[in-house]
């Protein structure tokens, strides 16, 4: 087995490592200097060491006509189709003594690098994000993609941080400084499939992907492979040893469908990092509770929170909002005590197939709950915010039920400040490749039935255009204050009031009290027992006054107590 990227070794000198097993022969090239021939070895693995600096520029030479860069590179020059660059793994830390944060005092803001302007611009913000009550950001993924601009999932280079965006050294500024302002980082990291712009694998590993395993970017990747599940689990520990990053976010497992490599990677990353907080965070659309609870991960991203939420406060039911349009409000309680709506029964939008598998059992934090996220709102046609599909009031209630109840929440970036930007799907593609993206993301609107006619679809942003990425850019709404003051006083009792008894929460009951209304009860790590209730019906009834202290109330619509 070898080792995939440049391997600094003792004497200065470089090792470079090559899984290239359909080829017959890899020469490497260093800027400047004639190709070398590398050694190969078993397995279809090539090696060659040499005097590299850092600094160095680097690139596999093929064939006559093919020069690829280090699919393992830690950083571009001139792009994913460009030169790999040899990093400098020296880094002066200032925060040798942070060892993270407990999962439960977790309250995430996600955050895409490229909007705020690279690492540099997420690190200027990072004192109004703590001061906020925020206590981790996630950084939307941060790997080399094609093209200046991306919204994150189209990158082909996992090991590469996006030149758009900053250096090696600069995203590890941006963790030091966050690490000394007590905020955690998390990454989100794709596993799933890589972008359509400068992925070379094909060309000499065609055994890194199951053709004949299809899924919505094509073959499946094959993390069954010795190769490929080195590939990608030494990719995770780097980020969490060489960046200090304190947890990853795994985007589309569902899409890996592999359980074995899950648990495979998470039992390595446990076993190499003891002594740390380090979260791992699943999205699996299967809504799988087999890979929670247990000492492998942490949490799931909960879609059913978002989607009977987003059914309650907008009324919409076109595409998966349909699976919760029928009786929300007992769908948002089911949420509440159980984690999981969709627990194996079966799915309108799945073709009445059976989702989902019991999640009782399982503590309320292994859940972490949002009322927007980068793919629900980029994913609509207009990247609309839910500031522009619903009322105030009722927002406000939804924010306070997210912030307050005993699911980890996760807001993006822009939410704690009532940002009306919309979040649009960008890209940077050329030619041919832009075109097919333009023109499939029109096709992919045109089964709803408010973008059939094909004028109004012609008025779907164009991901390319550089004015899509600068709308996307969030920037504080014309109600900036209040949103500010409502998500401070929300944050400072949930760390005060709620953090110190989540561990071992547990739902108790939960039920529909009204056509849009839900009462829950949980019991605490502490025995305390809390309880909430919330009403989005146009016109709320008076809120039963419950036994306790009371912890938060707004209006009608809105109430949280507290009891022994």
């Amino acid at each position: 087995m070898s080792h995939w990227g440049p391997e600094p070794l003792a004497d200065g000198r470089v090792r470079f490592h090559l899984w290239a097993p359909d080829r017959a022969a890899v020469a490497l090239e260093i800027e400047g200097q004639p190709p070398l021939a590398m050694c190969p070895g078993t397995e279809g693995w090539f090696a060659v060491v040499v005097e590299a600096e850092p600094g160095t520029r680097y690139r596999f030479r093929l064939g006559e006509d093919l020069v690829v860069p280090d699919p393992a590179s830690r950083a571009q020059s001139g792009g994913v189709h460009g030169w790999s660059l040899v990093a400098d793994p020296a880094f002066a830390w200032r925060t040798n003594d942070w060892r993270g944060r407990p999962w439960e005092e977790m309250a995430i803001l996600e955050v895409h690098a490229g909007t705020l302007g690279g690492f540099a611009g997420v690190r200027e913000r990072l004192g109004a994000i703590a001061a906020s009550g925020i206590t981790a950001i996630e950084l939307m993924p941060v790997n080399a993609f094609g093209g200046a601009r991306n919204w994150g999932y189209d990158g082909v280079l996992p090991y590469a941080v996006a030149e758009p965006y900053g250096s090696p050294a600069d995203l590890k500024a941006l963790v030091d400084t966050a690490h000394g302002m007590g905020l955690s980082v998390l990454l989100d990291v794709v596993y799933n499939h890589f972008g359509p712009d400068g992925n070379y694998l094909h060309a000499y590993a065609a055994a890194f992907s199951h053709r004949d395993m299809d899924t919505p970017w094509g073959g499946a990747i094959a993390v069954d492979a010795e190769p490929v599940h080195r590939f990608f689990v030494d990719n995770a520990l780097m980020w969490l040893r060489d960046y200090r990053i304190d947890g990853l976010r795994f985007d589309a497992v569902h899409a890996i469908a592999d359980d074995d490599f899950l648990d495979r990677m998470a039992a390595e990353i446990r076993a190499a990092l003891p002594g740390r907080h380090v979260h791992l965070v699943l999205e699996n659309e299967r809504n799988d509770a087999d890979r929670l609870g247990t000492d492998r991960y942490d949490a799931q991203w909960n879609d059913d929170f978002h989607n009977v939420l987003h059914v309650l406060l907008t009324g919409e039911t076109a595409g998966y909002y349909g699976n919760f349009a029928d009786r929300p409000a007992e769908g948002l309680a089911r949420c509440l005590k159980d984690g999981f709506i969709y627990q194996g029964q079966g799915s309108p939008g799945h073709d009445g197939r059976a989702r989902g598998t019991p999640s009782a059992h399982l503590p309320s934090t292994a859940f972490v709950a949002f009322l927007q996220n980068h793919d629900q709102i980029g994913n609509r046609a207009m990247g609309e915010r839910l500031i522009h599909l619903t009322d105030p009031d009722r927002l406000r209630a939804a924010t306070a039920l997210l912030l307050l109840c005993p699911q980890i929440p996760l807001l993006f970036m822009g939410e704690e400040e009532g940002s009306d930007s919309p979040f649009l799907f960008f890209t940077d593609f050329h030619d041919e490749l832009a075109d097919a993206v333009r023109e499939g993301r029109r096709r992919e609107f045109a089964k709803f039935d408010a973008f059939a006619d094909e004028a109004i679809r012609a008025r779907i942003p164009d991901p390319n255009a550089h004015s899509t990425f600068q709308a996307s850019i969030p920037r504080p709404g014309p109600d900036a204050g209040m949103w500010r003051a409502l998500y401070r006083e929300l944050l400072a009792l949930r760390q005060a009031d709620l953090c110190p008894r989540l561990r071992g929460t547990m739902g108790i009951s939960a039920e529909a009290i009204g056509d849009k209304a839900v009462k829950a009860r949980w019991r605490m790590g502490d025995g305390t027992m809390l309880t909430i209730m919330l009403d989005l019906d146009a016109c709320p009834a008076s809120l039963p006054r419950e036994e306790g202290t009371l912890l938060y109330r707004d209006g009608d619509r809105f109430a949280a107590w507290i009891s022994t």
